[in-house]
């Protein structure tokens, strides 16, 4: 069960990576779009302003209100089951064309885009209108759509610095990775605004599996520790990408709309000695209720 980063990391290709493990996986894409009520679903937010991310399966464009601070960006997905949009911010100086010489480095190990930017934005975004909230930073964007095969759908767009930038509301629980752990609520409800967070120094991600039950998510969670990820998959129900995959200190929020049940959180991202990090710790069992 290879990371995300399969998907994310064929980046040489211009990232045409996998939109979850891939172990969890092959069904996995399938899965997730059988249930779209799961997950994030637009509903507009006062006062924040609002970015257009459209994808085509095709084409990736972005539109609206571009300026700095709290943000509701809004995934409008036709012609492609689910996209997977990725917001890249360049560091100072770094050029667009130096990020994409970058992208072989960056498919070896996703932490190497230090020096270059941050991956600040990774919702799951179904075919439809779905709505994440985030902050972003003035500066020089990179927007892809790694859902489709091949090289995915690319384009540029700049943030500017606003005079004043809006706050995100506060969320009513936070879950975040750091270095090998979740850390946050054991229990979650169903139209609650969530942050998903990375508060470690690596690149992770937020990802869920689904069990029938607590037993199965137990067992789900002590499978992927010892690294039997397709013993894990046969006992999972559905599956969800809270955050596809950030940069220390990027976060992202939406309300959810998971069905209720037990969940197992996971990491998938690969140590430099090549262990997932769910065999480190990082995976975790919650519950979600009405």
């Amino acid at each position: 069960m290879r990371s995300n980063l399969t998907r994310y990391a064929a980046i040489a290709a211009l990232l045409s990576g996998a939109s979850f493990p891939v172990a969890l996986s092959s069904s996995v894409a399938s899965a997730t779009s059988v249930r779209p009520a799961s997950g994030n679903s637009a509903r507009p937010t006062a006062n924040l302003p609002t970015i257009t991310l459209t994808m085509t399966g095709k084409q990736i464009t972005v539109g609206g209100e571009l300026q700095s601070g709290g943000v509701r960006i809004v995934s409008k997905v036709t012609n492609e089951a689910q996209a997977s949009p990725a917001l890249v911010r360049l560091d100072p100086g770094v050029t667009v064309s130096q990020f994409v010489a970058a992208l072989p480095k960056l498919a070896a190990d996703p932490n190497n885009i230090d020096g270059i930017g941050s991956i600040v934005f990774t919702p799951q975004a179904n075919k439809g209108t779905s709505s994440v909230q985030t902050t972003l930073e003035a500066g020089q964007y990179v927007a892809l759509d790694l859902a489709p095969s091949g090289a995915p759908p690319m384009t540029t767009f700049v943030i500017t610095q606003s005079q004043s930038p809006a706050s995100l509301p506060k969320p009513q629980a936070t879950v975040a990775s750091i270095e090998f752990a979740f850390r946050g609520p054991a229990v979650l409800h169903d139209g609650e605004l969530v942050r998903f967070a990375n508060n470690g120094f690596l690149v992770h991600m937020i990802v869920a599996a689904r069990a029938r039950s607590a037993a199965g998510a137990h067992e789900i969670a002590r499978l992927l520790k010892a690294g039997k990820n397709g013993q894990a998959q046969h006992l999972a129900t559905n599956f969800f990408a809270f955050d596809n995959l950030l940069s220390r200190g990027a976060y992202q929020q939406f309300v959810i709309h998971n069905r209720p049940g037990y969940w197992v959180l996971a990491c998938f991202m690969d140590t430099q000695d090549h262990r997932e990090h769910t065999t480190l710790g990082m995976e975790r069992v919650i519950q979600i209720l009405k």
